[in-house]
């Protein structure tokens, strides 16, 4: 079939991404928001390649994820009974991302009042390093949530957003894609699947186009 035109159908038209209202966020308080900018900040800091997983929106993009279908887990099974599996059978727990998130946040901050005098937003790289490192290695504990797992949680999702199309809220102006050299969502690569191991020298293109960029009718 050859699709002339426009194509017949919509983008999302069943399952549209979550998009930011005026206020800004869909789920995370402004605390909980600063909390993690401020760690997606020290997950992917910025560089010679690119900008930091804050200035990248990758918190905008966990937001959003926890607004929608994944942060109550709407299509995964979560009935019990729970009980604790093996690594290769992943997260046995009953907590929704949307719960881990809340439990786990109020949980980070607790740990660093008491630790450092401050919420974990207001410490320093140094010290927020340490903090991360702590939670990877199992060397610190949280109250009512696995410090390990919600560290786990947190990169998955910054990674996500970091790599991720921008109409999700993340790879603000497609800069993960630009520092990698990735076309994008493109249509057609059927001009390149014969040319292996070559630069393919075409600007990203987002699921919702580039700015200026429009569908040629």
């Amino acid at each position: 079939m050859t699709v002339r035109g426009a194509p017949p159908w919509l983008p999302f038209d069943h399952s549209p991404p979550e998009t930011l209202g005026s206020g800004g966020r869909l789920f995370f308080t402004a605390d909980e928001a600063a909390t993690v900018e401020a760690i997606v900040e020290r997950l992917i800091p910025a560089d010679d390649l690119s900008v930091s997983g804050k200035d990248a929106g990758c918190a905008a993009f966990i937001d959003r994820q926890l607004a929608g279908p994944y942060g109550n887990s709407e299509r995964l099974y979560m009935q019990g009974p729970f009980q604790e599996g093996t690594p290769q059978q992943g997260d046995q727990s009953p907590l929704i991302p949307r719960a881990r998130y809340r439990i786990g946040l109020a949980a980070l901050d607790t740990y660093c009042r008491k630790t450092f005098q401050q919420p974990f937003a207001k410490l320093s790289s140094e010290q927020r390093d340490r903090v991360l490192s702590g939670l990877e290695g199992r060397e610190i504990q949280l109250d009512g949530i696995d410090g390990r797992l919600l560290f786990d949680m947190l990169l998955q999702n910054t990674m996500e957003g970091f790599f991720a199309d921008p109409i999700y809220g993340g790879n603000r102006d497609m800069v993960s894609w630009k520092m990698l050299g990735f076309p994008g969502a493109r249509y057609d690569y059927r001009d390149y699947v014969d040319q292996h191991n070559v630069k393919i020298n075409l600007p990203p293109l987002s699921i919702a186009g580039r700015p200026g960029w429009k569908a040629k009718g």
